[in-house]
């Protein structure tokens, strides 16, 4: 993960690092918390993108709209406060973010949602919708943004990946971001 460090320059050519921090973005839930460890060196349109709306307080109250048991949880689409469940899974920020497809799909990663290939071949993630991998998806590889990964709670993430959904993989229970906030 992309850690901010301070370095010290002495003479022309010793360098010592003297501190370094990795950002971190908490996320307080109805069933728990968790904590994704973004990764600008990685995405870093994703990643400033990502830790500018939580700064902003854009994902609080949001839902987890999307659950896809053994898959993936999906949340960030700012229609999923409103009282239509028809229309979750189809809001943003209105913007999209170019790709930037560079990690693997592995249990925990956090990745950019976005629109499928054939009306959207460059691949641009959605401004604000992401997922978590409930476990390694290759098939996902080279598709998507990958721009962070949990590090803390990945049993919540779980917990909240195993409830019952209707068929269109919408939870029975709501799954509410009470807050986020970058630690």
């Amino acid at each position: 993960m992309k850690k901010i460090c301070k370095y010290l320059l002495l003479g022309m050519l010793t360098i010592y690092q003297i501190s370094c921090s990795t950002e971190r973005a908490v996320f307080e839930t109805n069933f728990g918390e968790f904590t994704i460890e973004v990764d600008r060196a990685a995405a870093p349109k994703h990643a400033e993108n990502f830790i500018k709306l939580i700064n902003d307080g854009f994902y609080n109250g949001l839902h987890f709209h999307r659950i896809v048991k053994g898959f993936i949880i999906q949340g960030g689409d700012p229609l999923s406060k409103d009282s239509n469940p028809d229309n979750d899974g189809t809001g943003g920020p209105g913007y999209l973010i170019p790709a930037e497809i560079k990690l693997d799909h592995i249990r925990g990663s956090v990745a950019a949602a976005r629109m499928g290939d054939k009306v959207n071949p460059q691949k641009k993630s959605n401004g604000s919708q992401f997922y978590i991998c409930l476990t390694d998806l290759p098939a996902l590889d080279n598709e998507y943004s990958v721009f962070g990964k949990v590090t803390q709670g990945m049993d919540v993430v779980d917990k909240i990946g195993q409830i019952k959904t209707d068929y269109r993989e919408r939870p029975q229970i709501a799954v509410i971001i009470k807050k986020a906030y970058i630690k």
